[in-house]
């Protein structure tokens, strides 16, 4: 019998214990309550600091790094070098970026921000306070259903059938407005993501098309590759997602902070505690093992962008491609581009269903099972102001935390759910603040080009750094300015030669040595990096290229373009005036066409070669600028024109002629001697062509 005492008295000796902790832990419950929730928080204080701490440490490496990259434009600008050049190209920003949740996330976000919602009268600013009463509207209407639904069950349970009928009357009025809240905050997240594209559309539009940006981004600066991508493309997925992430955060978040209220209140705020930690635990390492979707996603839209282009490349050298018949060739490029861009979302797909396997488990039936053991807690402990003596009032307490457990459960899921929407954020945030970031840098003229091979010299990278002087003046004056390509190719060391108003220059030179670079540095598309520019205002210079651009509209908008119909009745110009101006280039029947002059049509599909450079000439003696630039303007006209426009050489009194090697000679014109010297380099040439044919029939003779 002694034997057997010895368990009993262990037992009551363990229940003595607890029992006498649970006195005191119920005499000093407030303090205990109190010093862990400052330990909570001074270990979520913690936390934070370390992550910052982390980041901090992280760029300052990442700035060491881009300080070893060579001066490539301006006194602040940097180029890349090797991989990190390569991949500037790829991914459209200033250097090597880590697409995630940290702090260039945050600014970038919080700059964006401003632009979609510019002020506090705006009115994406009132859509969001209205949505944000629709969220709490809707929180509080799924607090009181779920009380409803445990009366409903404890008036079954009871058997008390007017109860129940009067609940469920109840329930169908609350339904009312329920239902229009839900289709008031879809209505509100379309509006905003519709509100936020057109400010964002807006805004970049003004920047890319000012101060010649959509020409620099591409000709100058290799950092976007694809800059209708992320126009067309990016800015609404970045809306939609930004949008959508304030609904599915901010909701989540307040039901968090009012269920947990009520449910603290229902079952005691320390097995609501116990339930927060293992779930903060489980979430942890749910945090862990979280693939970096906002990498993938950046990828995705980075090989969606590149697919997109090679169909585009394809559309527009269409006509060469079949006179090669390189269809083979191209078919082995797209499907490489396609392949490429499909094994990434395969991948992608995997990644996701191994996630969503992993989150699915944890959050439907670990934390389900926490649950069901937090409900149960008033119908074995007593709670304090909770009456639970009758099955009917047990049973409607369960129920009711019940309903209020799987909302909170619900809401802290889609919190989590969240972090991998913040991620796809994050990757569209990227792409579109790079566009804004690089428009920022060609503005301020800091231009970043990976340096071909035969520009990667020291001195060739210092001349780059340098910029000359630009003098608004009524001649053209350059003074020591040389060419250079944005490649870094030195095209001129030094060029130097004036036009005075009145006087006409004759530019000549091989393929590639400069002639379209000079234009463009007078066009104030290519920078200066030394000497002096004297030139007039850019409205006094009209430039006549090879390949003439017609834009989409009238026929008669293609002879006064850029000018509208309005701004050329302020100049006094009607359609009979453009008809002489027509009739001097030789093609006044295009006016004929159906629909005359209000006739639209893509031009370039409709009007030859010849036809669409006689339509810029026609621009020319419309606008009469001081200064016109002619750059092989005659290269698709017949021979009859191209001989009286060589009948011009008699009005040119200058001549600068480029030999290739980088020199160039500026000096007199005597158009009479040039000709004659033309005209017998042509019958050499005829001569020399006949050669082969005599010496054939000579050997025939000496055979014979």
């Amino acid at each position: 019998m002694a034997v057997l005492s010895q368990p009993a008295g262990l037992e009551r000796s363990i229940k003595d214990i607890i029992s006498l902790l649970t006195k005191k832990y119920v005499k000093h419950r407030t303090g205990i309550s109190r010093a862990v929730y400052l330990t909570l928080f001074l270990a979520l204080a913690k936390r934070i600091h370390n992550a910052i701490a982390e980041q901090k440490s992280a760029s300052e490496i990442h700035a060491g790094n881009r300080a070893g990259t060579r001066k490539l434009a301006g006194d602040d600008a940097t180029g890349a070098t090797g991989d990190d050049g390569n991949n500037n190209g790829k991914e459209g920003g200033s250097s090597r970026k880590k697409v995630g949740l940290n702090r260039e996330f945050l600014r970038n976000l919080l700059r964006l921000l401003k632009i979609v919602i510019p002020g506090w009268k705006s009115k994406e600013l009132r859509l969001l306070i209205s949505h944000s009463v629709f969220l709490v509207l809707r929180t509080l209407l799924s607090l009181y259903v779920a009380e409803l639904d445990g009366k409903l069950v404890s008036s079954l349970v009871r058997g008390k059938g007017r109860e129940f009928l009067l609940a469920l009357a109840w329930w169908m009025t609350v339904a009312v407005p329920a239902t229009f809240t839900n289709s008031m905050l879809l209505y509100h997240q379309c509006q905003l993501a519709l509100q936020y594209r057109k400010r964002l559309t807006d805004h970049i539009h003004n920047q890319y098309l000012s101060n010649m940006n959509f020409y620099a981004l591409s000709a100058l600066d290799d950092r976007i590759k694809n800059p209708d991508q992320l126009i067309t493309v990016d800015i609404s997925r970045f809306s939609n997602s930004l949008a959508e992430l304030y609904s599915n955060l901010a909701k989540p978040i307040l039901d968090m902070a009012i269920y947990n209220y009520s449910l603290s209140k229902n079952v005691g705020g320390e097995g609501l505690f116990i339930m927060a930690l293992l779930v903060q635990l489980s979430a942890n390492a749910m945090r862990v093992l979280t693939p970096p979707f906002g990498k993938y996603v950046a990828e995705e839209a980075k090989l969606e962008g590149e697919f997109r282009f090679q169909h585009t490349r394809l559309i527009d050298y269409s006509e060469e491609v079949a006179l090669y018949h390189g269809h083979e060739s191209e078919r082995d490029t797209l499907d490489k581009g396609y392949f490429t861009l499909i094994k990434h979302v395969n991948r992608i797909l995997r990644r996701r269903l191994y996630h969503g396997f992993m989150e699915d488990f944890v959050i439907k039936y670990f934390w389900g099972a926490l649950g069901l053991i937090l409900c149960s807690v008033p119908v074995f402990f007593k709670i304090p102001a909770q009456i639970t003596s009758s099955m009917g009032d047990r049973t409607e307490s369960f129920v009711t935390n019940r309903r209020i457990l799987l909302s909170s459960s619900d809401a802290f899921g889609r919190v989590m759910f969240s972090y991998k929407e913040i991620s796809q954020l994050a990757g569209h945030t990227s792409r579109v603040a790079s566009l804004l970031e690089v428009m920022d840098d060609i503005t301020a003229g800091r231009f970043q080009k990976k340096l071909v091979s035969s520009a990667s010299t020291d001195s060739n990278a210092a001349v780059l750094s340098k910029r000359g002087t630009i003098i608004e003046s009524d001649s053209i004056e350059f003074t020591d300015v040389p060419i250079i390509s944005p490649n870094g190719d030195v095209l001129v060391e030094k060029l130097t030669f004036t036009v005075h108003p009145g006087e006409h220059l004759l530019i000549v030179g091989p393929n590639g040595c400069g002639k379209s670079s000079l234009f463009r540095i007078l066009g104030g598309l290519w920078p200066v990096y030394g000497g002096t520019v004297k030139k007039p205002s850019f409205e006094d210079i009209f430039y006549i290229p090879q390949r003439p651009y017609l834009s989409r509209g009238t026929l008669r908008q293609q002879v006064t373009y850029p000018d509208d119909l309005k701004e050329m009745h302020d100049k006094g110009v009607t359609d009979s005036d453009l008809y002489d101006i027509l009739s001097i280039v030789e093609i006044s029947s295009v006016v004929d066409r159906p629909g005359g002059w209000d006739a639209e049509e893509e031009w370039r599909d409709v009007l030859s070669g010849g036809l669409q450079q006689r339509i810029a000439m026609a621009r020319l003696f419309y606008h009469k600028p001081k200064y016109a630039i002619l750059d092989e303007c005659t290269s698709s006209v017949t021979l009859e024109i191209e001989k009286v426009m060589r009948s011009l050489w008699k009005y040119h009194k200058k001549i600068l002629q480029f030999d290739g090697q980088g020199h160039c000679i500026f000096t007199s014109l005597d158009w009479e001697r040039r000709l004659k010297l033309e005209d017998e380099k042509e019958d050499i040439d005829l001569q020399l062509r006949a050669v082969p044919e005599l010496e054939r029939r000579v050997k025939e003779l000496t055979t014979a």
